[in-house]
């Protein structure tokens, strides 16, 4: 098994785990990675620093700094949390307008009358978001994961 550290086209960073490195290969050719927050397929890997192996001469690490899979109840949690942002981008979809990359001008509409209010998402950056909210108007991120796995 192989981890890599990846990298969508908006640049999101997460983690996956590949049997090797011809599966990455093949599975971000055919587009079947996507980006946990934004569900994009635009998937390249990061740059990553070189696993170096210690020499015979090295102290040992301790036991205390081995990484164990989640437990069944942390898996569950893990699941749940999962399920739970799926439902909340069915909701959004479902009663919201897609504003895409208009996000912070139309939040500006809304909030100032020039259009009626009603629900909308989209995408923003970081420093349009800090300006709503300089601004009075609320706004939130949220993780967009993808519907299926």
């Amino acid at each position: 098994m192989i981890v890599y550290s990846l990298l969508c086209s908006r640049e999101h960073e997460f983690e996956a785990w590949f049997r090797n490195s011809n599966a990455y290969d093949e599975q971000a050719a055919a587009h079947a990675i996507s980006c946990p927050m934004c569900g994009d397929t635009g998937i390249r890997k990061a740059l990553m620093a070189p696993a170096i192996r210690p020499s015979s001469k090295a102290a040992p690490k301790p036991a205390a700094e081995a990484v164990a899979a989640p437990s069944a109840e942390e898996a569950d949690k893990q699941a749940t949390a999962l399920h739970m942002l799926r439902e909340m981008r069915r909701k959004i979809e479902a009663d919201c307008d897609y504003v895409g990359g208009n996000f912070a001008e139309e939040a500006r509409k809304i909030h100032y009358g020039e259009v009626e209010a009603h629900g909308i998402y989209g995408e923003s950056t970081p420093e349009e978001r800090a300006a709503l909210t300089e601004e009075g108007i609320e706004v939130g991120a949220i993780p967009w994961v993808p519907l299926e796995n």
